[in-house]
Formats: C-alpha cells, structure tokens, sequence
C-alpha cells in the first residue's frame, strides 16, 4: 500500500497524520507539495488539517484550486481513496467531491476540545472495523467547522448512506450533528475532527486509529 498526504502553505496537521499512518501502514507516507502537477500511484490520498492560504478568501477555497487538485479529483472520480480532515473537508467541498459546505461555527469562537463521535456508517473502506453507532473520543480544532447542506440534499445523501459520523455533543451547530460524509461511492471521506490526534495513549485516546487501520486493513 501507498499512501500520499498533501501539504498546502498553511497545513499544519501533515506530520501528525503521517505518522498516524506510518503506525497503520508500517512505514511513512508520500509528502505531496500543493504545487505539484503528477504524483506516482498511490492507494490513499489525505489532505490535511491547517489553514490552507491563511484561510483568506474562504476556507479551503484557495486550495482546491491547488494544480496538485486536479490531479487528486481525477483519481477520486476513478475510485482512488481520498481522506479529507478539518481544513482537508473544507477542500473537498470546495471542489464538489463532497456535498455541502463548512460555515462558521455557531458561537462564531475556534473550539478545540475532546468531542465523542457516533459511527454512523461502518459500510465503508474508512469504517468498516468500526460497530454501528459505536462511540469514539477524538478532538476538534477548527472556527469554521458548521457544517451545512440543504434539506434535499441532506435527503439524498440519507439514502444513500453518506453521513459518516454524528456528533454526540455538537460543538459547532452542524446540521443534524454531522461530523463527516462520504460521496456516493464512499471513496471519499471527509471529517471535521481529527482522529490522527486520537492514536496513541498520551493522546488521551486511542479511538481514531480504528479509522486508519480500517483504511489499510481494506488497502493492504
């Protein structure tokens, strides 16, 4: 297996999740710079978390126009695994891989705290070592984590089984407690929290490595 994370000016959680998958994998990662216009071949592909472009313009906006980005929505559309993480999902909304956009949180403040997630969908590459409605500690760090969609939408991707993970104590006033959604093909995730700082006991937590054992488990 082959994995690559992509590092954007401003991404700050790129370390962090490398080594979270060096732990799964057994060794470390591709280190992708955003100006990069061809990449090898490789089975994951995670953006991220961080403030891509100092998050001027808007969250994740800059960055999906990134020349490394046309060469990741490429391999998405053709089944090619992608994990978007915090400023990570913000991006993959922006280019439409993943429906709905992040808005401010509600109470307009940056939160960062321990949050429990309910597994929502175990059905994929991402969850599938995980129960249904199982329970996992992880962290949030992010000011525009609100995430929304409208009615119609958040219908069709009900049927389809998109939502990923619910908050159980919504930290910033996403619709419905959505903490992460899938595309329709479940190749693409997109999560606000960060299950790469949930990995090792001096986390606090060690639920998030389920989610990356899960992916190599499928990959490997």
């Amino acid at each position: 297996m082959q994995a690559a994370v992509i590092v954007f000016p401003g991404s700050n959680r790129e370390r962090d999740v490398s080594l979270a998958l060096e732990r799964a994998m057994g060794k470390k990662p591709l280190m992708l710079w955003h100006g990069d216009r061809e990449f090898p071949k490789v089975d994951l592909v995670v953006l991220p978390g961080g403030f891509s472009y100092g998050d001027y313009l808007r969250t994740g906006a800059m960055a999906a126009h990134s020349p490394i980005m046309r060469e990741v929505i490429d391999r998405a559309k053709k089944g090619v695994r992608v994990w978007g993480i915090c400023n990570g999902f913000q991006i993959l909304c922006e280019t439409q891989l993943l429906p709905g956009i992040l808005l401010r949180n509600a109470q307009l403040k940056f939160v960062c705290r321990s949050v429990t997630l309910s597994v929502e969908n175990n059905e994929s590459d991402f969850t599938h070592l995980c129960q249904k409605d199982q329970k996992l500690k992880v962290i949030v760090a992010h000011g525009d984590g609100n995430y929304f969609v409208d009615s119609s939408t958040l219908n069709d991707m009900n049927n389809h089984g998109q939502v990923a993970f619910r908050y159980c104590d919504n930290p910033n006033g996403s619709v419905h407690d959505i903490a992460g959604v899938f595309n329709k093909q479940r190749n693409v995730l997109g999560m606000m929290p960060h299950p790469e700082d949930a990995v090792e006991p001096l986390h606090g937590s060690t639920d998030g490595a389920v989610l990356f054992d899960s992916i190599v488990k499928v990959l490997q």
